[in-house]
């Protein structure tokens, strides 16, 4: 993975987390569940990517 990429998925999360705060203190169901899903995408890319590193990783051992 880049790290850009890495940086991106960072930086996605502590959004969603800021989201998540935001909706808790202003008793904003929808925000607070906005950040949550926010979160919880950043954490499925940031899984994504750790694949493709252990997949590529594993195709070139050899070479």
């Amino acid at each position: 993975m880049g790290i850009s990429d890495d940086i991106k998925n960072k930086a996605d999360e502590f959004g969603g987390k800021a989201k998540e705060a935001a909706g808790d203190v202003t008793d904003n169901k929808e925000l607070k569940a906005e950040g949550k899903g926010d979160q919880a995408e950043s954490k499925i890319k940031q899984g994504i990517e750790d694949l493709k590193d252990k997949a590529s990783e594993f195709l070139n051992k050899d070479k």
